[in-house]
């Protein structure tokens, strides 16, 4: 790529933030926010509740908090570990699938939209090719995106720290020895950091049939994008209680329908390796799938490699209709 193609791409990524910023950034900041929000709700409630059950400002589980506290050995300190790298998982959970919906409808009128308003004129008219365009659209998608959240997620995480922190002076505990010496932020955060390319990839089947039902749809791409394999599908099982030849129920919904539709949603590989689809809501499925070894197990996947064929494919069919549609 020479210099003046990766200027202009580069020029083209950032038009795609500016314009999504609302999308990229304030949902997933907003999210976390009313992450933090209801934990300081959830602690003054706690408050509240001790306060009037017992009399007293300590939080009661059982036996009071500084009791249970002193109770913590070194042998209970990997379980703490533990629960903190779960509160930056749980975070990433929510910014992940707050991140899907977003991606989705973003991917949906990233082609359509121009066509719509009829701004694509204005666009044909500069010297930038169809192929860059399309391409800042997906790349904005699958890294710019991510990236952003990625980051939100810590500094949610490091805030939510500091609140525990208060929370525990408040009781007269000392955070420092107890929480922030026991922390492990960057280990974890840097596991999602490098997860970012391996759900790139998974991402393909989506981000290309989204692109391409953007690209091609002369109106309403959303029906377009969901209706389209949804009544294959009810048509393959048709075809099928006939007895005549027709793709398995059970591949077509998990590794078409889902990879067309459902491939967005960030480390969906991990269920892929337990049997599932989609997001790995359970925590532990989360927390150990989310390890160098499970990124390594995912790339060598053939339904990775698979999907990624079909999504480059199908952005390459997206950018042949940027190129000759221009109506909507």
């Amino acid at each position: 790529m020479s210099t003046s193609t990766a200027t202009t791409f580069g020029w083209l990524v950032k038009r795609e933030y500016w314009e999504s910023r609302r999308g990229f950034l304030w949902t997933p900041f907003w999210a976390a926010a009313v992450l933090l929000i209801l934990t300081v709700l959830g602690m003054i409630a706690g408050e509240v509740f001790n306060a009037r059950t017992h009399g007293e400002t300590q939080v009661q589980f059982g036996i009071s908090l500084n009791q249970m506290l002193r109770g913590v050995s070194s042998h209970d300190m990997p379980e703490l570990v533990r629960g903190l790298d779960m509160t930056m998982l749980s975070i990433a959970v929510i910014a992940g699938i707050v991140l899907s919906f977003v991606l989705f409808f973003y991917l949906l009128g990233a082609l359509y939209d121009d066509r719509r308003d009829r701004s694509i004129l204005f666009w044909k008219s500069l010297p930038i090719s169809d192929t860059a365009t399309v391409l800042s659209k997906a790349f904005a998608a699958v890294i710019v995106a991510p990236l952003i959240a990625t980051a939100i997620v810590l500094v949610a995480y490091l805030a939510m720290q500091v609140l525990i922190s208060l929370w525990l002076l408040i009781h007269g505990v000392n955070p420092i020895p107890l929480l922030w010496m026991h922390i492990e932020p960057f280990g974890i955060w840097l596991q999602l950091l490098v997860a970012i390319p391996v759900n790139a990839i998974w991402a393909l089947p989506t981000v290309g049939w989204l692109l391409f039902c953007s690209a091609a749809a002369r109106g309403k791409p959303f029906l377009w994008a969901l209706l389209t394999p949804v009544v294959i599908g009810v048509l393959n099982t048709w075809v099928g209680l006939l007895g005549l030849p027709h793709i398995a129920q059970g591949f077509y919904w998990r590794e078409i329908f889902c990879g067309a539709l459902l491939s967005i949603i960030p480390f969906g590989w991990i269920g892929a390796q337990v049997g599932g689809v989609g997001f790995p809501i359970h925590h532990g499925h989360m927390f150990q799938g989310l390890s160098y070894e499970s990124m390594g197990r995912a790339l060598a996947m053939p339904q990775m490699w698979i999907g990624a064929a079909v999504g480059i494919a199908l952005i390459a069919v997206a950018i042949w209709f940027r190129r000759w549609r221009d109506d909507a």
